[in-house]
C-alpha cells in the first residue's frame, strides 16, 4: 500500500497515488462515521427493551403491553422521543463550534475533540440513575456528533486524491452502516440480558469514541488545513506524503492560491450569504435535509420498535433490524465502487426510485393489512421487511454516502467549513424533527406517514435531475470552474461574480493610473 495503487491522469487533474497513508487516513477518521452509525442503531434497539422502559419510561412500558392499545401508539411519548432526538439538537449547536473550530486548530484536532465528548456521553449513558443523566449522556454525544460530522467529512475531501475522493469519502458512511450493523447486534445479544443489557449496549460506543481518539495519533493534518494556518512548509511535506509524490508543485499552488484567497474572506459566513455562493449553499443544504426526508432515519432509529407495531415479537423485532444493517452495509459498498464511475447524479436518482417504490408499497401494505388493533398477517410481515430491505438498499448507495461526500466537495475554500456546517447543521435539525415527531405521526397519520416520505422523495430526484451539477472526478479546488459555470441554470451565479471581479479589478486600475 506504501507504493501506487493507480495514478490519476487527465487534463486538469494532479498527479497522486493512492497510497496506504490516504487509505488509513480515511480510515481512521471514518471512525466518526461508526460512532454515528452506532448511536443511531443502538437508540432504536434500546428503546423497545422493557428493562430499560421500566427504569425511565414506565408509562411507554405500560401502554406496549396493553392488548388493547393501538398499533400505531404503542410508542408515542415525546420523553422517549426526547431520548433519541436530544442528541441530534445538541449535534446542530455543536457543528457551528466545530466548524469554527476545523478552520482556527485543523480538522484533525475537531476529530480528537469529538472522540472525547463521545466518551463522556458513553460513560453517563451507561451509569444513567434517572432521566436527566441520561439526556446528559445523550447531548455529550450529541456534541461528539457534531464535531465529528462537521470534521470527517472535510477531512476526506481534502486527503483524498481527485480521482478516488468519492470512494474514500464514502468510507464515512460505510462505516455509519457498519456502526448501525454492530449495534444491532450488540442490541440482540443484551436483550436477553435481565437488568442491565442496555447498560452494555449504551455504553459500547465508548469503544469507537477510543479507537477514533488513539487512531488520529497517527494520521496527517490535511495540507489545506496547514497551509490554511500559515503551515506551508508542513503543508508541502503532508502533501508530498499523503500523495505518494515528490513532484506536487501543481497541486501545491492550487492550494496556496485558494488559502490566499480564503484567507482574505475574513468572515466565511457573511460571504456565504452573497448571491455568488448561493449554488454551493442551496444544494448543500438541500441534499442534507432530502437525505433525512427520505425516511431513512426512521428506519434505523426505530426499525425494533416498527418491527414490533406490525406484529413481530421483541427478539424476531430486533433480528429484523439485524438484517435491515446488513443490508445497509453492504449496499454501501456500491457505491465505493461506482460512485466515481457511474457519477453522484445517476446514483441518487436510481436509489430515489427505489426508495419511492419501497416506501409506497410499505405504506400500502400497513394501510390495507394493519388496523389499529388487530396483528399483520405473518406473510405480509415478511413481505414487510423484504421492502424496507429494498428501500435501505437504495438509500445505501445513493443518498446516505453522497448526502455527505457532496457538500463536502462542492464548497471554495474561503466558504468551506462555513458552507459545510450549513449542511451539517441542517442535517442535524431534520434529524431531531423526524426523530422527535415520527412516533407521534405514526399514531395520528399511521399508515399515511409512508406517503408522507414518498412525495418527498420525488421531489429530491426532480431536484437532482434539474439542479445539481456532476462532481465526480473534479479536484476539490477547481469545483467553481468546472462544475458550476458550466451548469445551465447555477452559471448566471457565477459569471456574475466574475463581472463583478473584473469591474473591481478595473476600478483598482483606473485608481493607480490617477494617483501616478
Amino acid at each position: 500500500m506504501a507504493h501506487a495503487i493507480a495514478v490519476e491522469k487527465g487534463s486538469g487533474d494532479f498527479p497522486a497515488k493512492l497510497t496506504g497513508q490516504v487509505f488509513l487516513c480515511c480510515i481512521v477518521a471514518a471512525f466518526g462515521g461508526f460512532m454515528f452509525g452506532y448511536d443511531i442503531g443502538i437508540s432504536g434497539g434500546v428503546t423497545s427493551m422493557d428493562d430499560f422502559l421500566k427504569k425511565f419510561f414506565p408509562t411507554v412500558y405500560v401502554k406496549k403491553h396493553e392488548a388493547k392499545e393501538d398499533n400505531y401508539c404503542k410508542y408515542d411519548n415525546e420523553y422517549l422521543q426526547l431520548f433519541t432526538s436530544s442528541l441530534y439538537l445538541a449535534a446542530m449547536v455543536c457543528s457551528l463550534i466545530a466548524s469554527k473550530c476545523c478552520r482556527r486548530f485543523g480538522r484533525k484536532p475537531t476529530m480528537q475533540f469529538a472522540s472525547l465528548f463521545f466518551l463522556i456521553g458513553a460513560v453517563l449513558n451507561a451509569a444513567a440513575m434517572n432521566l436527566g443523566m441520561l439526556i446528559a449522556g445523550r447531548i455529550c454525544l450529541g456534541a461528539g456528533v457534531g464535531f465529528g460530522n462537521q470534521a470527517v467529512p472535510l477531512f476526506i475531501s481534502e486527503i483524498a486524491p481527485p480521482k478516488y475522493r468519492g470512494a474514500l469519502n464514502c468510507s464515512f458512511q460505510l462505516l455509519i452502516t457498519f456502526g448501525i450493523l454492530i449495534a444491532n447486534l450488540i442490541n440482540y445479544g443484551t436483550s436477553r440480558m435481565v437488568g442491565y443489557g442496555w447498560r452494555i449496549s449504551l455504553g459500547g460506543a465508548a469503544v469507537p469514541a477510543l479507537i477514533l481518539g488513539f487512531g488520529s495519533l497517527l494520521i496527517h493534518e490535511t495540507p489545506t488545513s496547514l497551509i490554511e494556518r500559515g503551515k506551508k512548509d508542513e503543508g508541502l511535506a503532508a502533501l508530498k506524503k499523503i500523495r505518494g509524490l515528490e513532484n506536487v508543485e501543481r497541486e501545491y499552488d492550487e492550494i496556496v492560491r485558494a488559502t490566499e484567497m480564503a484567507n482574505k474572506i475574513k468572515h466565511p459566513f457573511r460571504n456565504l450569504m452573497k448571491r455568488s455562493s448561493r449554488p454551493q449553499l442551496v444544494c448543500g443544504t438541500l441534499l442534507a435535509l432530502f437525505q433525512q426526508f427520505t425516511g431513512m432515519n426512521v428506519i434505523m432509529f426505530y426499525a425494533p420498535v416498527l418491527f414490533q407495531t406490525v406484529g413481530f415479537g421483541a427478539n424476531a423485532s430486533l433480528l429484523s433490524a439485524v438484517i435491515t444493517g446488513c443490508v445497509n452495509a453492504v449496499s454501501t459498498v456500491v457505491t465505493i465502487l461506482f460512485a466515481d464511475s457511474f457519477g453522484r447524479r445517476f446514483l441518487l436518482v436510481e436509489g430515489a426510485i427505489q426508495m419511492l417504490a419501497g416506501q409506497c408499497v410499505a405504506g400500502g401494505i400497513l394501510a390495507v393489512h394493519l388496523q389499529s388493533t388487530n396483528a399483520i398477517p405473518e406473510k405480509y410481515a415478511h413481505i414487510l421487511v423484504i421492502v424496507v430491505c429494498v428501500f435501505v438498499a437504495g438509500f445505501a448507495w445513493s443518498w446516505g454516502p453522497l448526502g455527505w461526500l457532496i457538500p463536502s466537495e462542492i464548497f471554495p475554500l474561503e466558504t468551506r467549513t462555513a458552507g459545510f456546517f450549513f449542511a451539517v447543521s441542517t442535517n442535524m435539525i431534520c434529524t431531531f424533527i423526524i426523530a422527535q415527531a415520527f412516533l407521534t405521526m405514526m399514531c395520528h397519520m399511521k399508515s399515511a406517514t409512508f406517503f408522507f416520505f414518498a412525495v418527498w422523495i420525488v421531489v429530491m430526484m426532480c431536484f437532482t435531475i434539474f439542479f445539481l451539477p456532476e462532481t465526480k472526478g473534479i479536484p476539490i479546488d477547481e469545483m467553481n470552474e468546472r462544475a458550476w459555470k458550466k451548469h445551465w441554470y447555477w452559471k448566471k451565479y457565477c459569471i456574475e461574480e466574475d463581472e463583478q471581479k473584473k469591474s473591481g479589478d478595473q476600478a483598482d486600475e483606473d485608481r493607480s493610473v490617477i494617483s501616478q
